[in-house]
Parts: C-alpha cells; sequence; structure tokens
C-alpha cells in the first residue's frame, strides 16, 4: 500500500523537536507501510529579524548573520536526516527550507501539500512566556486547514 496522505513535520533546532520527530517516526513510519508521505519543514529566520539594525555596516553584518543561519539550517536538516536513517527511512523523506514567520509558513506548507496532519513538537513555555512569545502550535492548531498534533516531551522525574 503506497502512501496517500501527506504529513507535514515543523522542525526547529530545539531538542524538543527532535524528540518529537524520533516519537513520530516510531509510531507513525515503523512499518514498512506507512499511510503517510512525510514532508519535514524548517523556518529559517529572516537576517533582519535576528539584526534589526540600520545604518552604516548593516549589510555587512546581516551577511554574515544570513550565512549563520543557512549554516544552522543545514546542520538541523543533517541531523533530522541521520535521525531519518537510523529509523529505517532512508528513501522518502522530503525536505523543505524556507523563511519566515513560522505560523505563516507552516500553514502554506499544509496548503501547498494538501497535507492531512501537521506534526510539531511542544516546547513548553509557561503561561507567560507564551503569551510573550506567541505559541507556533496554538497559531497552527487554529489556523492550518489540517489536524494538528503537538508531541510534548515527557517531563523529568524529580
Amino acid at each position: 500500500m503506497a502512501a496517500t496522505q501527506t504529513m507535514i513535520f515543523a522542525l526547529d533546532d530545539t531538542d524538543h523537536s527532535f524528540y518529537a520527530l524520533e516519537w513520530t517516526l516510531d509510531h507513525f513510519f515503523g512499518a514498512s507501510d506507512s499511510l503517510f508521505k512525510l514532508i519535514i519543514v524548517h523556518v529559517k529566520t529572516t537576517p533582519t529579524s535576528v539584526v534589526g539594525l540600520a545604518g552604516p555596516g548593516t549589510s555587512d553584518v546581516l551577511v554574515v548573520v544570513e550565512n549563520d543561519i543557512k549554516k544552522t539550517a543545514q546542520r538541523v536538516c543533517e541531523k533530522a536526516k541521520q535521525l531519518c536513517e537510523a529509523k529505517g527511512m532512508s528513501t522518502g523523506v522530503e525536505f523543505d527550507v524556507a523563511e519566515g514567520d513560522a505560523r505563516n509558513v507552516l500553514c502554506d506548507a499544509v496548503d501547498k501539500h494538501h497535507a492531512a496532519i501537521l506534526v510539531m513538537g511542544s516546547h513548553g513555555y509557561g503561561a507567560f512566556k507564551r503569551a510573550v512569545l506567541g505559541s507556533v502550535s496554538d497559531y497552527c492548531s487554529h489556523h492550518a486547514r489540517c489536524s494538528v498534533m503537538i508531541v510534548k516531551k515527557p517531563k523529568a522525574k524529580n
């Protein structure tokens, strides 16, 4: 049976995200035939959102920041590829690296690929930090045109 539906996995460079990817691979892609085609989407931040300055020399700073963002994206995708290969998924996984606001990029990816499900890790922010930073998972759960699954990393027991 060939994969008939698309799953988008939202990947960032946190431990929560890689835990969620491993959990997803274990639970949805362990068998030889999966119901889903997997597309891993990594959203890069824009250099201007990181730097946030203007004036003489800004373009030089932006080039350095942009190179750093590219290297981070390559490192994150390579780590995800290695995890997929370790779980027996050396083929059939697509990677999509995009730039922008993660909330919009992920909802657009769902539409573009006609995804049946969007999976992401939870950063486990408290209410205050989530209110200040905004929650990508909360936004996507309300705006993505598919089901959204949020994989939480178990809390360490004291």
